[in-house]
């Protein structure tokens, strides 16, 4: 009789529910631990704030039936509700749990961005208190349950990708086998028929029987079976043949038929952010990088710009060892430059000449030796090298965005131009309007995705308009990528000479910008 007593206080001794709530009672998150009605939970809630204008400070109050452990939150409550038979201490500890959970997922301690994360807050309750008592963990552990990833989900995402494949591949094989028949017939119907014979009175009949005469032989050619066994080497092999289905699907279309054919799968954005590597160096071979770090807000205004440049020698024939370069510096922007601590700097300074302080030694052989290295720091808009201007505007429907760039230094001529948009999740694909250029809607990582070729003075303003449901915060930041085979601070090597006698030295010169962060907030 005593031992079922206790283990019924200890069936009474759980925590009942855990709340965050307003300081007027209104629930924004809550999850119970054992089975309790959604008007009992509100109930309980609605009069915890009565309970608390006893003008006594404490962490819990109680009432007949119930427990309220809380803890506020600037705004807010977190309040557990347990039985009154649970153990303080316990449930105290607990409740610092609960506490320190909630900024792990939430910035700001606000009703909007706690209903915003309410999901990941009642997965990371759930890691808490499982049937109404306390786990064994802290809040590592809590986040790397919550994050953890799914070995399955990658195996059913990588199958998938693997069927959309081979289905593209079917529908490509599908189509040049029209494009086969309808050339056939087409080749019919001119007059010589299979083998040199026929005429060109042929009837639409005999057309038919030649096409189906002529297609038997084909067949082998192609392979259908081993091809079906072996998806990625027949993927490759009609890729290439891409534009011959496009030519066959438009004249198909222009006739009045209806052809659906996926589409190839080639993204601009998959544009190699760095420029390939040049074909032919000289033995003396120089790189000028350039980086670009901007951050703008969405108002106007340049929080931070900050460009990073580098001359990096490499020597390849020890004759060319001992060797000096001249420096062209067009840089009107107020740029600090800075030579290798072995660089005579007073060389340097006098006639922009770059050459080792002991004129006897030899740069290093087949190895890339900063010289020079450069910084532009400034909060000037004018200097800007492409001005990003995102305008959202609500409408009944949700919003219309407005984007639209302009290249400030005409000099540049900015390449693999890509400018994505973060868009809202689980409202489809944007409604696309004007644009200049191409577009493409990664739904994965709910990024639309504005490509551009080529920006230069020829076309140094575009936009994009879309509309898709969302609020105007929902489309930022906006960030920018791109190459360039020029440099912005004009900064270039135009001669290398050798260090007796002065004589000219063949060189080679390769020059990229390239951003490592362009966002606006």
């Amino acid at each position: 009789m005593r031992s079922r007593e206790l283990h019924q206080c200890q069936i009474l001794a759980v925590l009942l529910a855990a709340a965050v709530c307003t300081k007027a009672g209104k629930a924004l998150v809550s999850r119970q631990f054992v089975e309790m009605t959604r008007t009992r939970v509100e109930g309980l809630l609605a009069a915890f704030p009565k309970l608390m204008n006893t003008g006594k400070q404490h962490t819990f109050v109680e009432t007949e039936s119930v427990r309220y452990v809380y803890q506020p939150l600037e705004k807010l409550y977190m309040v557990l509700v347990t039985t009154k038979n649970s153990n303080i201490l316990e449930d105290l500890e607990t409740l610092r749990l609960f506490s320190r959970v909630i900024p792990e997922y939430c910035r700001v301690l606000e009703e909007s961005e706690i209903s915003e994360h309410c999901f990941d807050l009642i997965f990371a309750f759930d890691e808490i208190v499982a049937l109404g008592y306390r786990e064994n963990v802290n809040l590592a552990q809590i986040r790397t349950f919550t994050e953890m990833d799914s070995h399955e989900e990658k195996v059913f995402r990588a199958v998938r990708e693997t069927q959309e494949r081979e289905a593209k591949a079917e529908m490509r094989r599908k189509a040049k086998e029209l494009q086969q028949i309808r050339r056939d017939a087409e080749r019919g119907k001119k007059g010589p028929g299979f083998g040199g014979f026929g005429s060109s009175g042929m009837s639409s009949s005999n057309t038919v029987i030649i096409t189906d005469t002529l297609i038997e032989p084909e067949k082998p050619k192609p392979t259908p079976a081993p091809v079906r066994s072996s998806g990625p080497s027949k993927a490759l092999k009609l890729v290439g043949k891409g534009k011959e289905v496009d030519d066959f699907v438009d004249k198909l279309k222009s006739e009045g038929e209806n052809v659906i054919l996926p589409s190839t799968g080639k993204r601009p954005s998959e544009a190699s952010k760095s420029l390939p590597p040049p074909t032919h160096t000289e033995s003396v071979h120089m790189r000028v990088e350039e980086k670009i770090t901007l951050t703008c807000g969405r108002d106007g205004g340049l929080q931070n710009m900050e460009v990073i440049g580098m001359i990096t020698l490499k020597v390849s024939d020890e004759k060319n060892g001992r060797i000096r370069l001249k420096v062209s510096n067009n840089d009107k922007r107020g740029v600090q430059l800075q030579t290798h601590p072995n660089v005579d700097k007073k060389l340097f300074t006098a006639e922009s000449v770059i050459g080792l302080k002991n004129p006897d030694k030899s740069f290093p052989l087949k190895s890339d030796v900063g010289v020079l290295k450069w910084r532009l720091q400034t909060t000037d808009e004018s200097l800007i090298p492409l001005t990003i201007n995102c305008w959202p505007s609500e409408s009944g429907t949700g919003c219309d965005v407005n984007i639209e760039y302009e290249l400030q230094e005409e000099s540049l001529e900015l390449n693999d131009v890509v400018i994505s948009i973060p868009v809202p999740s689980g409202v489809g694909a944007p409604v696309i309007g004007d644009l200049d250029g191409e577009y493409r809607h990664d739904s994965r990582r709910n990024v639309l995705e504005w490509c551009l070729p080529v920006i230069d003075v020829k076309n140094k303003t575009g936009s994009l308009e879309f509309s898709i449901p969302g609020q105007p915060n929902d489309f930022f930041p906006v960030s920018v990528s791109f190459v360039s085979k020029g440099s912005y601070c004009d900064i270039q090597v135009t001669k290398v000479s050798q260090v007796d006698g002065d004589s000219p030295v063949r060189f080679s010169t390769e020059t990229s910008f390239v951003v490592d962060k362009y966002e606006i907030l």
